[in-house]
């Protein structure tokens, strides 16, 4: 049986116990959405080598997203985890649509801007969004043409891989009686991360590698570098998982199996 189950509930008052699980509910919210806005901000602005893995630095904080994923439905059930899981996407939405209007607004001419907003290349590039640039290009285009197409990316794998953890973790809930949080804990997350990792890069590098500029031995490992990367993670974040259910058991005053 699970330390979970038999944790002692100290008795609060209502009003403490109330303000208590919408500070932690907060804070956990909170978390999820500063690293998802941090997947977004970084994006495909850097590649970084992990080891034997290959991988763009803004995958670094994403599968905390998880943690706070599902701390929530064991904490706080189904219905929370969806609206926080929706917020999220309702946050990428906004991301979004600052980054398209951006660069929509003129920018000033050539003449007008700062020496490091306007980079001058040695040989034609193709951007992830599919563009070439031929000679010179402003920043902010090289940050949008990276950036924006990361969005869009995190967007579709958001939908797909936070959706999916929240139901599988729910399903292995009910499969196992309650018992057993590491089996939800890490089958839910391991089984998401896996439509994420695979559908977040294909959507990215989609373009650049139907142009010819991306060999499918390169997408493939960055396809497997992000999945091993979040199943390692997803592994080792079953300690943090236990310790964070049986303290926050106590501080929510929750018996077992309750929910805030």
């Amino acid at each position: 049986m699970d330390s979970v189950h038999t944790a002692t509930i100290t008795p609060l008052d209502p009003a403490l116990l109330a303000e208590r699980r919408e500070r932690v509910f907060l804070v956990l919210a909170g978390i999820f959405i500063c690293a998802m806005t941090m997947l977004n901000i970084l994006g495909i602005t850097r590649f970084i080598q992990l080891g034997p893995m290959q991988l763009a630095v803004g995958v670094l904080p994403y599968p905390i997203t998880f943690l706070c994923t599902d701390l929530i439905c064991e904490l706080y059930g189904k219905r929370r985890a969806n609206f926080m899981v929706t917020l999220g996407l309702g946050l990428n939405f906004f991301i979004l649509g600052f980054i398209y209007l951006g660069n929509l607004v003129p920018p000033v001419g050539p003449e007008s801007l700062p020496p490091w907003q306007l980079m001058q290349l040695a040989e034609p590039v193709s951007l992830p969004n599919g563009t070439v640039v031929e000679q010179q290009v402003e920043l902010y285009q090289l940050i949008y043409a990276t950036t924006s197409g990361a969005v869009f990316a995190s967007m579709m794998a958001y939908i797909a891989a936070q959706y999916c953890d929240v139901q599988l973790f729910h399903f292995w809930k009910r499969v196992t009686r309650g018992k057993y949080l590491w089996v939800r804990n890490n089958f839910s997350t391991m089984i998401s991360q896996l439509v994420d990792s695979f559908m977040v890069v294909l959507v990215t590098f989609g373009a650049v590698y139907l142009a010819g500029d991306m060999t499918t031995k390169t997408l493939l490992t960055l396809m497997f570098s992000n999945y091993i990367f979040k199943f390692c993670v997803a592994v080792i974040d079953t300690g943090p998982f236990y310790l964070g259910v049986i303290q926050l058991r106590k501080y929510l005053g929750l018996a077992p199996g309750e929910i805030a």
